[in-house]
């Protein structure tokens, strides 16, 4: 059995139109590569089909997982997260105390971070460093560069 994983509804979106692209665009389109590779002869010595058995191979176990992870999906209720310390889907406005620069990011499942969009994956160091902290406490965190003392200036939720 897997284990149970939080999202959003967003985050949830995500994987099931990921599941859906699959499904209906990559499927149709590995079938079809594998069916031209069969036309062209002898299987036995043609690289073209494996290939597109293995791709096909590869996509099944990719939709096999994240089949599993919908299905064990649950989706969090937003309104009941506390605010007053660093969870899961905590949004935290930070100082860097070395160069005063101000950072907002929110605190997310693995599968929906992107430091793009300021979401950071709660196995990061910086998601696991904030973790529990409240407003005013400061995190020091050990990062590949050294270790940055963030303070915590608030938190919100997502």
């Amino acid at each position: 059995m897997s284990e149970i994983k939080y999202f959003t509804q967003e985050g949830l979106q995500k994987l099931k139109d990921e599941l859906e692209d699959l499904m209906l665009r990559e499927r149709p389109r590995i079938v079809q590569a594998i069916q031209e590779a069969r036309d062209k002869g002898d299987l036995s010595e043609n690289a073209e089909y494996d290939a597109a058995k293995e791709a096909q191979g590869l996509l099944e176990a990719k939709i096999a997982e994240l089949q599993d992870l919908i299905f064990n999906a649950r989706i969090l209720d937003e309104s009941k997260i506390d605010s007053s310390k660093v969870l899961l889907y905590s949004t935290v406005k930070l100082k860097n105390k070395a160069n005063n620069a101000i950072m907002t990011y929110s605190i997310v499942p693995e599968k929906e971070a992107n430091f793009k969009e300021g979401k950071l994956s709660i196995n990061s160091p910086i998601g696991q460093g904030l973790l529990g902290k409240q407003v005013g406490d400061v995190a020091e965190i050990a990062v590949p560069a050294g270790k940055i003392q963030f303070e915590i200036l608030e938190i919100t939720r997502q």
